[in-house]
């Protein structure tokens, strides 16, 4: 028996024990209830960084406890490996992006296996492999024939330096791209959009089936999908044009005293008259240079032309000037809005920009505003005036205000309808890169957009490349591959050479882990279905809107061809915070000092300009210096140890602040599991036969009090919001129990050591197998069956009992746990502590809590 715990050694042993039960490998089984662990699938940078290490521990603790509570459990990995990080590597190492990416995805394996989690790799999915876009195509085509993937000029974001199209979604709060940090700018081309918002209600109401998200996220989501209701209203040019418009707030109507359109609106050039045209030309170059975030940040100076038409309000029959101004989109709405000056702070901005009229509608009580003497929008309560059919109605959306009676008015008027309006847009989909799934579709000048037979699928990358990272696609340079028969006529075609959003890959991997070996289908409806929807995924907060909405659309969408019967692709939702390191920041210039800079910790300075140095915790990165290679801290403490201190130190859904000294903490506590069961290893007693408290001594009793509360806490701990600090906690209660037990001859003392053991095998899963062994058992303890704990054992024969006097405490004694309250008194009258500090006084008043304390009033 080995003297002395050596992680090195017992991980490495452990672990190809695993691989050769197939301890991982999913059963199919359908005797137990099935149990689906996700976590998100890291993209192959080529390390692990802290928080995958924390990630994936917080889901393998889990996938590893169902099994042992009896369910099958599916607890797959993966590889997001499309995208720009392994196209610019092709650039700037001369290597191939598959290249590239296959040599990290197996240096990232082996640091997961290192972590000793439990991932079933016979379902690896890797998302650049042919055998896997293959089916990314073919749902694009199943969105294609459903009519939800759709080509059309637009107006998209620009990488200069990436140079490609980005996701509103990618583009900063600043403008910039989330990757490359560039500034984005404007640029029209054809483009692939999916159609999102076709399912934009179901994505907003079915939110609330999604219970078990945290509410932080679900509101996130609701916000960005941003449902607005309201009516839609027809306004027609002097030209007999007819503009529709979207407003949130149609009772105003009357208040409207001019339109504006976005610059890109496609009834501008119509509209101009001859003596505007120069002028509206320069502006709709300027506003197509600008970011959309540019366009309508709040504050900056309003901008506009008039393009010389009018319109007519349909409410009045008012001549109302049409202008243009770029913080109107327009894909945003219907890209026009009808201006309410009076009661729309931008609005009235504008209107006070370019002397135009300001008209009030809706009056606040007690008051009598004038439209040329406002100096702001109005936007608060009041009573409709100027406005017809309204006039004296409350103003508001409340069931029999103003905004109800409009939407009714301009209904049996002919004049609008009441809808709703969504601030999610259509997915644009497009790339112009090569490193993601082409998009399968020819374009044939006689046929249009046709898509690739099924059968010719996968359309394969071409490996004979050139990578300048300048200019158009690599795709589009490469005339044998894009030039092709039109499958349908024959006629000489050409391939799309767009490929596909890196976030279309991820949008499905989770139904392909199910079935992930079928070269036949995207995946058998049977066993998705038997498996979906996830039971517990885990994952960042940053991907609450891009990739948890896109999931859940592609979800809806293969539902409803038939291959899903589940609404939403996730059931329980973790979202994990960061892992933070030690940061030395100077507070007057914002500077990063790195730590090789420092010569004194105890008081750090800027070596440069001698300031001292604030010591700020901040997510780690390479930058600021403050990061920690896992790989570092399993070399030196064991992988058990790097696990325990990424659970213990901080609830899984906060922060986590890495300190050198609590990973000590965690190994220290780790050797002394290790040396209270070696030590115990020895001795003949052996847990067995069920034991009955009533023969129990009253050492026996306690610890198996103890033992059995920590079996309770533990399982309530991870389950529901899954608190894996305090069930750590409990592990360590229960070794403090155990170290200072005064019957370890006992068959209890063998139950607890027993129970350590299988309570701590999903935390540290190689200790606790080695040492299951050390005790005996063939079998590994990740095959036992969790622990349910005794009730009678839980019962505690005495309990502590507070003596107070006044309210102070003055002590504590051991009583009868089921003493009446009378007894409780009498207890504490007659202690040692009642007696000296009762004597002499009056007592006015006793107060007894049952099972805490009892407090005396004295005179």
């Amino acid at each position: 028996m080995e003297s002395r715990y050596n992680p090195a050694e017992i991980e490495a042993k452990w672990q190809q024990d695993w691989v050769a039960r197939g301890f991982a490998k999913t059963s199919e089984a359908t005797d137990k209830p099935k149990f689906y662990a996700l976590s998100m699938f890291p993209y192959p940078s080529g390390n692990l960084h802290m928080g995958h290490v924390r990630v994936y521990t917080i889901a393998d603790v889990i996938a590893r406890v169902r099994r042992m509570q009896g369910f099958r459990v599916l607890n797959p990995m993966g590889w997001d490996a499309f995208g720009l990080p392994a196209e610019n590597a092709a650039i700037e190492r001369g290597i191939h992006p598959a290249q590239w990416t296959y040599q990290n995805i197996a240096q990232m394996r082996q640091q997961l296996d290192q972590l000793g989690i439990s991932f079933d790799w016979e379902r690896e999915v890797t998302t650049c492999a042919p055998d896997y876009y293959r089916w990314t195509q073919w749902i694009f085509l199943q969105f294609f024939q459903a009519g939800l993937a759709y080509q059309k000029e637009a107006t998209v974001n620009w990488d200069p330096i990436d140079q490609t199209v980005l996701a509103n979604e990618q583009v900063d709060s600043e403008g910039r791209s989330w990757r490359s940090g560039a500034k984005v700018e404007r640029k029209q081309l054809r483009q692939w959009f999916f159609k999102i918002t076709d399912y934009a209600d179901q994505l907003l109401t079915d939110l609330d089936k999604l219970t078990g998200w945290p509410e932080k996220v679900r509101l996130m989501q609701a916000n960005w999908i941003g449902k607005s209701t309201g009516a839609q209203v027809t306004f027609t040019t002097e030209g007999g044009d007819e503009i529709v418009v979207f407003t949130t707030r149609p009772d105003t109507l009357w208040g409207a005293t001019f339109m504006v359109l976005s610059p890109e609106h496609p009834l501008v050039e119509k509209l101009t008259t001859p003596e505007q045209a120069s002028a509206i030309a320069t502006y709709q170059e300027a506003a197509a240079a600008k970011s959309d975030i540019d366009r309508t940040a709040e504050g900056r100076e309003k901008t506009g032309i008039w393009t010389g038409s009018y319109a007519i309000n349909p409410v009045n029959d008012e001549r109302i000037p049409i202008w243009i101004a770029d913080y109107v989109l327009m894909d945003y709405g219907t890209g026009a809005i009808m201006a309410v000056p009076a009661h729309d702070q931008r609005d009235f901005e504008f209107a006070r920009q370019f002397n135009l009229p300001v008209k009030v509608v809706v009056q606040p009580t007690g008051e009598s505003l004038e439209g040329d003497t406002l100096t702001a929008a109005h936007t608060g309560e009041g009573v409709m005036v100027n406005s017809a059919a309204l006039n004296g109605l409350p103003a508001g959306k409340a069931p029999g205000q103003s905004v109800e009676a409009a939407v009714q008015w301009l209904e049996q008027q002919g004049k609008g309808k009441g809808t709703a309006n969504y601030r999610l847009r259509d997915w644009l989909i497009s790339r112009q890169r090569y490193w993601g799934a082409p998009i399968p579709i020819i374009h044939c000048p006689q046929c249009g957009a046709v898509p690739v037979p099924d059968a010719d699928l996968p359309v394969t990358l071409p490996e004979d490349v050139e990578f300048s990272g300048r200019g158009a696609s690599p795709l589009a340079k490469l005339s044998n591959w894009i030039n092709v028969p039109c499958p349908t006529c024959g006629t000489p075609a050409k391939r799309e050479t767009d490929t596909m959003d890196t976030f279309i890959d991820s949008s499905w991997y989770f139904l392909r882990y199910p079935d992930a070996q079928n070269d036949q289908q995207v995946f058998d409806p049977a066993k998705a279905n038997a498996w979906m929807p996830v039971d517990q995924y885990v994952g960042g907060i940053e991907h609450a809107i891009l990739h948890l909405l896109y999931s859940r659309f592609f979800t809806k969408v293969l539902r409803d061809r038939g291959l899903l019967n589940c609404d939403e692709p996730f059931q329980r939702l973790l979202t994990q915070g960061m892992v933070q390191g030690k940061t030395y920041k100077n507070p007057r210039t914002g500077k990063y000092v790195l730590p090789m800079h420092i010569t004194d910790f105890a008081h750090p300075t800027d070596p440069d300009t001698g300031d001292a140095l604030e010591v700020v915790y901040e997510k780690m990165s390479k930058s600021k210096s403050n990061g920690v290679a896992p790989s570092d801290v399993v070399d030196k403490y064991g992988a058990d140890t790097a696990r325990m201190f990424i659970l213990f130190k901080a609830p899984p859904e906060k922060d986590l602040e890495w300190e050198d000294a609590d990973v000590e903490g965690q190994f220290r506590f780790l050797n002394r599991v290790w040396r209270l069961v070696t030590e115990y290893a020895a001795t003949a007693v052996k847990a067995g036969a069920a034991i009955a408290s009533a023969t129990l001594a009253k050492p026996e009793k306690e610890l198996r009090r103890s033992i059995h509360i920590a079996i309770k806490e533990v399982t309530e701990d991870l389950a529901g919001d899954y608190q894996f600090n305090t069930a750590v906690s409990e592990l360590m209660k229960l070794s403090n129990a155990l170290s200072d037990a005064a019957c370890k001859d006992s068959p209890v003392y063998a139950e607890g050591i027993q129970t350590l053991l299988i309570l701590l095998a999903p935390f540290a899963p190689h200790l606790a197998d080695e040492l299951w062994h050390h005790l005996g058992h063939a079998d590994s303890v990740h095959l036992q069956s969790w622990l349910t704990a005794d009730p009678a054992a839980l019962v505690a024969d005495e309990i502590n009992l507070v003596i107070q006097v006044l309210g102070k405490t003055r002590g504590m004694i051991q009583v009868p746990a089921q003493s009446t309250q009378a007894e409780l008194e009498q207890y504490a009258r007659e202690s040692d502590i009642g007696q000296r500090y009762l004597e002499g006084k009056e007592i006015k008043k006793v107060i007894v809590v049952p099972g805490k304390l009892v407090n005396f009033v004295v005179a």
